[in-house]
């Protein structure tokens, strides 16, 4: 995909693209809606920007659609960015399981991280650093995880 293919996409279109990056119908639609876009920096920043003003309600949309790490997904996007976890070892791969467990009786949602390039030991590092946060303190975490998954995903799209 490149931009002017981008532009050219009707707006349904368009949205069903995004959402393969970021299942927030709400974020879609408005950047979509901010089309054209110059360049990829632009379409990142929109995308940001959206990201960073769309509803809770949105964004635990968008985290309904991620696996938990460590487990073997349909989507061949998150197997690429879970590959770490996913070569570990069976205790490893127990522990962390345990770990999203405890992580969603606390919050109430899964465990969001940007996993790509990262390992299951450092995965289930973040994991227990972040399980005693402040609720408001990990939810604006975990917004700062799904906007860098998303810039990802954007960017893989784009190349």
């Amino acid at each position: 995909m490149n931009l002017r293919e981008f532009r050219t996409l009707d707006a349904r279109a368009c949205r069903d693209l995004l959402r393969t990056c970021c299942d927030a119908p709400a974020w879609a639609a408005r950047v979509t809606a901010a089309r054209p876009f110059a360049s990829l920096d632009d379409l990142l920043a929109a995308a940001d920007r959206e990201l960073a003003a769309t509803s809770e309600a949105d964004v635990d949309r968008a985290l309904a659609a991620h696996p938990r790490i460590g487990e073997r997904s349909e989507s061949a996007t998150s197997r690429q960015e879970q590959a770490g976890a996913l070569a570990a070892g069976v205790d490893v791969l127990r522990e962390l399981a345990e770990g999203n467990r405890r992580y969603e009786e606390r919050f109430g949602h899964v465990y969001l991280v940007f996993a790509s390039g990262k390992s299951a030991e450092e995965l289930l590092a973040i994991l227990n650093a972040r399980i005693d946060n402040d609720p408001v303190v990990e939810r604006a975490v975990l917004r700062k995880e799904l906007g860098a998954i998303t810039r990802l995903r954007l960017q893989r799209l784009f190349s």
